[in-house]
């Protein structure tokens, strides 16, 4: 790419979409800003112009929905200019597992694994024909701890950090950057979305915080960046241990613990 790519961001209308989208424009990057609330984009893309002189288009989706997923799918795999996606737009959900509805599985599971996936899959082949570009996946810490209790919305971000470590093992020999973010609780709209007051939550990081220190560990091109991590040996050892593991499973005999 001659030029600085172009970010694709979702869920750009507020909270850390927003803020990759101010911190990308800042570092001169162009950008296409995707997410349901029409007016807020504009608001932000008038904003951002105003303030940084990129180009900021706006493409309203609900990336639910089936018609739009396929309309940011195709932006995605047919401009050339867009090198950088970053895979952000997600929802929570507050209650324990039999307490969800059909619905509300549905909306985490096709808005945080779906979407997420396909964007990824549009982009890739491109991305890798050219050698270059980045994909950046908002997980979260969640994904590693079922004691939280959020089990859908968890397991739904386990995905997110193994697709991302799977993609980076592929898509990284040649030469696409991929990241996955893992923030803690980060003071957002999406908990009071989720019926959740973040108030009463211990610990919460502000947004500009959480996206300055995820795009540390972007410009160093960490696969996974987890910014509330304040020992960053802990995952090392839990990937050693994990190597480990893997290192010890032989298929062809069940383990002598489980033999009668």
């Amino acid at each position: 790419m001659s030029q600085l790519p172009t970010v694709l961001i979702t869920g750009a209308s507020s909270g850390i979409g927003t803020v990759y989208a101010e911190r990308f424009a800042r570092r001169g990057h162009d950008v296409v800003l995707v997410a349901r609330d029409t007016a807020r984009l504009e608001s932000l893309a008038a904003r951002l112009r105003q303030d940084t002189g990129v180009a900021v288009d706006v493409l309203p989706a609900d990336l639910t929905v089936r018609t739009d997923l396929a309309t940011v799918e195709t932006r995605l795999r047919d401009d050339a200019c867009i090198g950088i996606l970053i895979n952000n737009a997600g929802v929570a959900q507050s209650g324990g597992f039999t307490d969800q509805s059909a619905d509300s599985i549905d909306q985490v599971v096709t808005l945080n694994t779906l979407a997420l996936t396909r964007l990824a899959a549009a982009i890739a082949p491109r991305l890798a024909n050219a050698g270059e570009g980045a994909i950046v996946n908002i997980g979260s810490v969640v994904g590693l701890a079922p004691e939280f209790g959020m089990s859908v919305y968890g397991a739904s971000k386990a995905f997110v950090l193994f697709l991302s470590q799977g993609l980076s093992l592929e898509l990284s020999p040649k030469g696409v950057y991929v990241q996955a973010v893992l923030p803690a609780a980060t003071r957002t709209e999406i908990w009071e979305r989720a019926g959740i007051d973040i108030n009463t939550l211990p610990e919460v990081m502000d947004v500009g915080e959480l996206v300055d220190a995820a795009l540390v560990g972007f410009d160093r091109r960490e696969t996974v960046t987890i910014p509330p991590l304040h020992v960053a040996a802990r995952w090392d050892t839990l990937e050693a241990s994990r190597q480990g593991l893997i290192s010890d499973i032989r298929q062809a005999q069940a383990a002598e613990r489980y033999r009668p």
